[in-house]
């Protein structure tokens, strides 16, 4: 028992008491991004990583941490070029959002969602492939 407490003393002395519980306390990030056919109660339904273009719409969830006080922006991207931009004013340490896009039939293609924060940073950033239907 003695040799125990001792490794233990050693070891909160070499990282600290509250190190390691609190090693990403303070990391702004984007805890769980995805696209997605729906949302309901705030989460969700599915995860869709490609879309067929016989459906005009799809969803985009992003669960942010430690963004409080920012203006974080959806930045949606198709082959480059800015479709249009979803801002959200994040209230809280975790702060749960989405916005969707209406896709027209002839916008296929690898379509991109830029998670950027209230610097302009691009945080993240996720792909799905809108296809013709019946590939």
């Amino acid at each position: 028992m003695k040799r125990v407490l001792i490794l233990l003393a050693l070891f909160m002395t070499t990282i600290g008491p509250f190190q390691f519980a609190n090693a990403n306390a303070n990391t702004s990030e984007v805890a769980r991004a995805q696209f997605t056919s729906a949302i309901e109660a705030r989460e969700p339904v599915d995860k869709v990583n490609v879309l067929s273009n016989d459906v005009n719409k799809i969803y985009f969830f992003s669960d942010l941490r430690n963004l409080q006080g920012q203006t974080v922006t959806h930045r949606w991207l198709l082959a480059d070029k800015v479709m249009a931009e979803v801002s959200f004013n994040v209230g809280g340490p975790r702060w749960r959002v989405n916005s969707s896009k209406a896709l027209q039939t002839g916008w296929v293609g690898d379509w991109t969602v830029a998670v950027v924060d209230g610097t302009g940073s691009v945080i993240a950033e996720y792909t799905f492939k809108y296809i013709e239907a019946g590939q």
